[in-house]
């Protein structure tokens, strides 16, 4: 069984934390330049995999991308394999970051945290992957119904590679960082800034700010703006019912904790 230790008790000079600093940060930069390597090689194939919310959304055997650009395409797979690629080395990323922080915890702190260290790329990715198979096609197939006939002329469909990828960055960026909302709520009030009353208090100006934060963050459809407000508010919801818990397991604890003090008192 692995041991939490406590905070270093050696004191080490400024100097070999930034040398250190340094190291660790060159290891995220290789990981991240590896990463992106791989994944421009295999730029085709992901481009193929965002594409296909979009391609499912057309009518069967019809669709196109097209672009604008002679150079577009290429700077298309370029942002495709600098996303990918940091997506894949954000384990590394984040545990290279976890290891300079670590040692300069307490072991309370440590276990307090890395909850919240597993937690983080697992909503993350609820998030994304909620964005990907249900909020995009929903969202495509409404865009897609503005296409017909107005004025005697055809209005047609004719999205670019480029701005369909950062419609579908916004699309997974947007989902994916809104869903940490629990991570955050939970370590302020961890750290004693917020308490679960004062948010149970302002619920009903936390619902406002969420729909606000859906309109602002998501194209300009009700449909992506419904599937992402709903999934926060649910998110909400539940950090409070883990801040319930936090607060009664605390509330257990604090006589115990009394009691272990007063015991060297009383036997002195």
């Amino acid at each position: 069984m692995a041991v939490i230790k406590d905070i270093d008790e050696t004191q080490a000079p400024l100097l070999d934390h930034l040398i250190e600093l340094r190291a660790r940060l060159v290891r995220c930069i290789l990981a991240l330049v590896i990463a992106f390597g791989v994944c421009l090689y295999f730029a085709d194939p992901i481009l193929g995999f965002l594409i296909q919310p979009l391609k499912e959304a057309f009518p069967k055997g019809e669709g196109q991308l097209i672009f604008t650009k002679l150079y577009e395409v290429f700077f298309v797979e370029l942002k495709v394999a600098l996303f990918a690629g940091f997506c894949v080395s954000f384990p590394i990323i984040a545990n290279q970051l976890w290891a300079f922080v670590a040692p300069g915890l307490y072991a309370k702190e440590k276990k307090a945290f890395l909850p919240f260290l597993f937690a983080t790329p697992l909503l993350f990715g609820a998030g994304a992957a909620l964005a990907y198979y249900v909020v995009m096609p929903t969202a495509f197939r409404w865009f897609l119904g503005f296409e017909g006939t107005a004025g005697g002329l055809e209005i047609q469909a004719l999205p670019t590679a480029n701005e369909y990828l950062g419609l579908v960055m916004q699309f997974i960026l947007a989902f994916g960082m809104s869903f940490l909302l629990p991570v955050l709520l939970l370590l302020l009030h961890r750290a004693g800034i917020v308490t679960r009353a004062q948010l149970v208090d302002a619920r009903r100006y936390v619902i406002v700010l969420v729909v606000a934060l859906a309109a602002i963050i998501t194209p300009p459809d009700p449909g992506s703006q419904l599937l992402l407000a709903v999934p926060l508010l649910l998110l909400f919801e539940s950090s409070l019912l883990l801040m319930r818990f936090t607060d009664r397991k605390k509330s257990m604890e604090a006589p115990e904790d009394a009691a272990e003090k007063d015991e060297p008192q009383s036997a002195s």
